[in-house]
């Protein structure tokens, strides 16, 4: 009988309106986390002339968040299983919140590095928190479009943080008021954590709520089960990410010091490729499914992606033709490379397959923010001489070669004796 009433409570909650509600909340709280962290990069130039930060400095704000990453990335998932999505959705938001007014309220280098720390130590293990509560709210084939709608409105944080001196160009007449403004929308994170206990605490008494699996746990004997071929994705995966999020970080100071352009128009630049991902990625995804050719299809993502770096600085064409270029490698490489992970190994490793691969990605990008920025600095890239930004663009451009390297060794592995069947494998 007890049995009877909790699949009807469950099915009550299944078609009510509530849980789509719940994604709407916690997809925000992604939103302002996106978009605190994409907010140094329009007043990179400005951080530069009125605080006298140099370039390695604006690389430090995004590498500290990914060290600080890394560490949090090992203990975050033990949490959120011990206290629960409700504890943990309002906790990493908070933190989140708190780390974006930091910056906003100093003008010293180290108390905003601080922040940035911050921010690292609260965005992941709240982003593995919101993952966690959708799987209790969503089942069957609605979860695949619950975490597609969820990563949309996220990225939208993204795509407003690069269009921010459009559609408030109102707070753009120093470097301190766009920082305000993300300390606004960083609340976001904490009202949204709120809002979702409430929502969780109230649907406890009347439904069933769904249980999550286990949150993903890195696990360090099974790194030495592994095939080659996850070596090599996962080298490709650090490689790709290494050659794309930092380039965002200096894109659009680089549009507007190198190519001449506003720092609206930049923005809107910038943006084109978490846009293009938002669209093609799924599309990429279903394509994929149809016709396999997994490693095939990263190795002609990775191909677009190589000249792009040095087309941004050598050849006189319009900028429209890269970006076009970076886009569909952006869309079309993560739509085959996360879930190739899944026919590779083992369903009991996944976790930590997919714990390794975040870790080492965080890793390339505290390395290759930094390095970019320090680059910069040693050409001295500026307005003045943009040809500085030809070293920094030479590290991605040889990234970007390491990257069809390793696309290029998965599918002779794949294609060869030892495959799992990567290239073959169709969805009907």
């Amino acid at each position: 009988m007890n049995n009877d009433i909790n699949i009807a409570a469950e099915k009550k909650l299944s078609s009510g309106y509530i849980r789509w509600f719940v994604l709407v909340i916690i997809s925000l709280a992604m939103f302002g986390n996106y978009y605190v962290y994409d907010s140094i990069a329009p007043i990179a130039d400005m951080l530069k002339q009125d605080l006298g930060f140099t370039d390695e400095n604006i690389g430090q704000m995004y590498s500290v968040y990914s060290i600080a990453a890394v560490v949090i990335l090992l203990f975050g998932g033990v949490f959120i299983d011990k206290y629960g999505t409700k504890i943990s959705i309002v906790l990493f938001g908070l933190i989140c919140s708190i780390a974006a007014v930091i910056p906003a309220i100093t003008d010293d280098l180290n108390v905003m590095l601080f922040g940035r720390v911050l921010l690292g130590i609260g965005s992941e293990p709240l982003i593995v928190a919101v993952t966690t509560a959708l799987a209790k709210w969503f089942k069957g084939k609605e979860l695949s479009f619950a975490f597609g709608i969820n990563l949309t409105i996220a990225r939208l944080g993204s795509v407003a943080a690069d269009n921010s001196p459009t559609w408030a160009s109102g707070f753009y007449i120093n470097w301190h008021d766009p920082l305000v403004l993300s300390a606004i929308l960083g609340l976001i994170c904490l009202v949204s954590g709120i809002i979702y206990w409430l929502l969780e605490t109230t649907a406890e008494k009347k439904y069933t709520i769904g249980q999550a699996g286990e949150t993903d746990k890195f696990v360090l004997s099974d790194l030495f089960k592994f095939s080659k071929s996850f070596w090599y994705i996962v080298a490709l995966c650090i490689t790709f990410y290494s050659a794309i999020f930092p380039f965002r970080s200096f894109a659009i100071k680089f549009f507007m010091e190198a190519h001449g352009e506003t720092r609206e128009f930049a923005g809107f630049l910038n943006s084109l490729l978490p846009i293009s991902a938002m669209i093609a990625t799924p599309l990429f995804g279903l394509f994929v499914d149809k016709i396999g050719k997994r490693a095939l299809f990263m190795m002609v993502g990775s191909i677009l992606l190589l000249p792009v770096y040095l087309m941004f600085v050598y050849a006189d064409i319009s900028l429209y033709i890269p970006i076009a270029m970076m886009g569909i490698a952006f869309s079309l490489i993560p739509a085959v490379m996360w879930p190739s992970v899944a026919y590779i190994v083992e369903g009991r490793r996944l976790g930590t397959a997919y714990s390794v691969m975040t870790l080492i990605q965080q890793i390339g990008l505290a390395g290759f923010n930094w390095m970019i920025g320090a680059a910069n600095d040693y050409g001295n890239a500026s307005a003045e001489n943009p040809a500085g930004y030809e070293y920094g663009m030479w590290i991605f451009s040889i990234l970007g070669f390491f990257g069809l390297l390793f696309a290029f060794l998965l599918r002779r592995e794949e294609t060869g004796p030892n495959g799992h069947g990567l290239e073959n494998a169709r969805v009907e």
